[in-house]
């Protein structure tokens, strides 16, 4: 066989298997937002460590940090602060519905000033149309932030969990607050919350939290609720939890997104009484 011939052989043989494998990749690793946000079979009702593991399509371990945009893979948060309402609408445009029960609720809404003060962690109701009501609001004057974060359903079942961030306005005289200093012990409602972990930027790092008083009850499906902001963006940086306690204390998994300073919300339960500790964390 004369070279030349050989050679084109050869040649339109290898286009064809680079053509063919092309394809193959396009099947087998889709790349569009949404398919990687949907996690498969249905799941209506999470708890414990996979409840809490809204990561998504919208962060990686350690690099990213949801609630700083108000819209998302197609959901798009829209609030009424007047009326202390708000709906999520779908890639369709209309008012989503139906939502996985995640830690005991469909959603979880927290709501912070920007200095990371007057925080409040509240669940609000949700009429048949897709309204949802806000059972409390902004308690000072100054720039506020709330954090949506749900798992919508999709009509085959799929889930979308996500965190979708909108600002709310209070007019009056408003004064910053200072990020307290970095101390390991809080005190509040009587009772003394301690914790120990070190985050690291790139790596999952645990955290224990422990309270003098006690027995601990479940709240939350777990025995505690962590919620860490970043200072400045107020990046929502999504938290594990384990569902049972580890010597006494209610354990986290942490990545941190970035060096910088953070502010952490650590609600438990004693007595029927939820009380919310709050810490000051630096990450190298």
């Amino acid at each position: 066989m004369p070279e030349q011939r050989r050679l084109a052989l050869f040649v339109g043989g290898l286009v064809v298997a680079l053509i063919a494998g092309f394809g193959l990749g396009k099947l087998i690793n889709p790349t569009s937002p949404t398919a990687n946000a949907q996690t498969g079979a249905p799941a209506p009702q999470m708890t414990g460590m996979d409840g809490h593991n809204h990561t998504g399509a919208q962060a990686t371990a350690g690099s990213e940090v949801g609630g700083l945009a108000i819209s998302s893979l197609g959901y798009t948060l829209v609030p009424n602060q007047a009326a202390k309402t708000f709906v999520i609408n779908g890639p369709d445009g209309k008012p989503v519905t139906t939502f996985a029960t995640v830690h005991e609720k469909p959603l979880h809404l927290i709501l912070v000033r920007r200095d990371l003060t007057g925080y409040q962690h509240l669940h609000p109701s949700m009429a048949a149309d897709g309204t949802w009501t806000m059972p409390a609001g902004p308690t000072s004057a100054g720039l506020w932030r709330a954090f949506a974060d749900f798992t919508a359903l999709t009509a085959a079942g799929a889930q979308v969990p996500l965190t979708l961030g909108f600002d709310l306005t209070v007019n009056g005289n408003y004064q910053q607050q200072p990020l307290p200093a970095a101390v390991r012990e809080s005190t509040v409602d009587g009772k003394t919350v301690s914790y120990e972990g070190t985050p690291v930027v790139g790596a999952t790092s645990p955290m224990l939290f422990k309270v003098s008083a006690g027995p601990l009850e479940p709240y939350l499906g777990s025995f505690g609720h962590l919620v860490v902001l970043r200072e400045g963006d107020l990046g929502y940086v999504h938290v594990h939890p384990e569902p049972q306690l580890s010597g006494g204390a209610v354990k986290f998994w942490l990545s941190a997104p970035s060096p910088g300073s953070y502010r952490m919300f650590f609600d438990f339960s004693v007595g029927g009484k939820v009380s919310t500790a709050e810490f000051t964390l630096k990450v190298a």
